[in-house]
Order: C-alpha cells, then structure tokens, then sequence
C-alpha cells in the first residue's frame, strides 16, 4: 500500500484506540473531541484528567507504532511507559513510573465512571517487586525459547500483568499499550492499522468476565486462564480478519492489471459463475481469467465451488 494510504489509516487508528482504551476506564471523551483535542482545539466541557490522560496515551502509542523496532521489553520500559502515559496527568505525578505503594483493586466502570463493584484482589504492594520480576523474566524467556506459540506467551503475560496490577493507577490502559509492542515485536505488523483497543471496548463485559472467570484460579491449586486466553485470542483473530479485509480492499486495484480487474468486477455484479461464463462476459482470455482467480482467491475474495468442469466461482 502507499505511504499515504497506510499514514492515514495510521492516523485514524491513533484516534480509535486511544479513545476506546480511555473510555474502558471511564473517559467519556468520544472520537470526534479526542480528534480535535489533538489538533489543539479546546474542550471546555471535559475534565482536564480526561484530556490529559488522552493526551498522554496517543503520544505514547504514537511512539509504539514509531519505534517498535528499536523499543525493548523489560521491567524498565515497562515503567517508563507508564510515565510517559500518565506525564500530563497532575493527579498522578507522585506515582507514574513506580510500582504501587499501597493496594488497589480491579473495578468495572460504566460508560459514565461510574464503579459497578469490584471485580478482584490484586497482588499485594510488597510483593508487587518480586512478582513483576519474576513475570517479566519467564516472559523473555519463553518468546526466546519459541516453546509456546508467542500468541500463548503474551496472553499469559496480560492476564498475569493484571492480576498483579503493579502500578497505582493505569494498569489497563498499559496493558493494552503493551499488546501493541508485544504484537509488533513477534510479526503481527498491522497492528497500527486495525484498533485492538476498540474490539476489547466493543466486547467489554466479555473482557472484565473473562480477566474474572481466569483470575479467581491464579496461584491457586489449579490454575485455569482457558476463559481469558479465549477472549483475547477470539479478538485478535478479528482483528486479523479486519486487517486482511482492509489492506487487500485498499491494495487489490494495484494487484490486478486491468484485464483481470475487469473479472473481479463481473464476479461481483453475479451471484457465481464458471471460467467460461467470465470468458464469454468479460473478453477476457482464458490464461487471464486463470491469472486473476488465483489471486483473488489468495486475498479471499472469492471461493471456489465444486470441482474439474463443474467448477464455479463467487465473491464472498
């Protein structure tokens, strides 16, 4: 895709995600006001906590899709996300950067802030050291030995990342910051282009109940994150489909040379249709309409129906 496709879905991804992960915590800026809050427009009828802890996300997740590359995953960046995410916030300026000092539980909020209970216990302070060292270290260790599938490692690493909750404040918004790098980091490079933020606030019952069902059996006899693991690998299998559909949408008129264009076009003004009836409606040579079939079934744009003579193809 070009350069100029890719900024302005990068862009309008920016804007997704950070308002999504804001309003899971109880921001009730929308899109719209988060967008104009980036282009220095003034929002008199928010509180200056909404803004500033937006602010201070999108820049941080800017510089996640930025700089993925030369950005290291380790207890001390850990730490230095979070204060780079809570910098313009004043109520957190004793705090950002550190592990909690006092202990904090997990609440569920609704769409005005408002608490609806808590969800579970957290790790507690003194412990919070020890336990963030030790999940940092296994988690390292285990996406360099290639043991489990990457996918297994970071799910385990979040569902435990919130069951100790290590900072005061945050804790859900830095987690989702770190999906993004973690994801980067192991292939998955669309992640700027398709919100993963925005897929957990559209599901967000069936994310605080899964992080529940999961965390109730953590450091118990037996320990099950099957409910959690279920959640977050469901939504990024979404995710995966949406960026598939988007970026071949977008790329499939440079793919195709003009002659095969014309067979996507015709297969998707007709219900199906074989080889031959393209042929016959197109103009299109045979070898030419093999070409593009082949193609679009890559991008899975289309499928094939029955199989030798009787074969026939549809748009999905």
């Amino acid at each position: 895709m070009s350069p100029q496709v890719l900024g302005r879905l990068k862009r309008s991804v920016l804007v997704t995600s950070t308002g999504a992960s804001t309003r899971i915590e109880g921001s009730r800026l929308s899109d719209e006001d988060i967008e104009k809050l980036i282009r220095g427009i003034s929002l008199q009828k928010f509180s200056d906590r909404d803004q500033q802890e937006v602010k201070g996300y999108y820049e941080l997740l800017q510089n996640i899709f930025n700089c993925w590359k030369s950005l290291k995953f380790s207890e001390n960046a850990i730490k230095h996300f979070h204060k780079e995410m809570l910098k313009h916030v004043e109520k957190d300026v004793r705090h950002r950067g550190e592990y909690k000092q006092q202990e904090n539980k997990v609440q569920m909020v609704d769409e005005a802030g408002k608490s609806l209970g808590v969800l579970f216990d957290t790790t507690p302070a003194y412990l919070t050291p020890k336990e963030m060292l030790e999940l940092v270290e296994w988690t390292q260790e285990a996406l360099k030995k290639k043991e489990y599938h990457p996918l297994f490692v970071i799910g385990n690493f979040l569902v435990e990342f919130l069951q100790i909750h290590p900072f005061q404040d945050g804790n859900g918004r830095l987690s989702r910051i770190l999906t993004n790098l973690l994801l980067l980091k192991h292939g998955y490079l669309y992640m700027p282009y398709v919100s993963h933020e925005k897929l957990i606030e559209d599901n967000k019952p069936e994310y605080y109940l899964s992080l529940r069902k999961s965390q109730k059996t953590l450091r118990t006899p037996k320990e099950d994150i099957t409910p959690w693991l279920d959640f977050f690998l469901t939504a990024f299998f979404k995710q995966s489909k949406m960026a598939v559909e988007l970026l071949s949408r977008e790329d499939i008129e440079r793919i195709l040379s003009p002659k095969q264009l014309s067979v996507w076009q015709y297969l998707q003004i007709v219900e199906e249709a074989a080889p031959k009836d393209i042929v016959n409606n197109t103009e299109v040579a045979r070898p030419t309409v093999s070409q593009a079939l082949d193609k679009l079934l890559k991008l899975k744009r289309i499928e094939r129906l029955g199989l030798g003579r009787s074969t026939r193809y549809r748009k999905i």
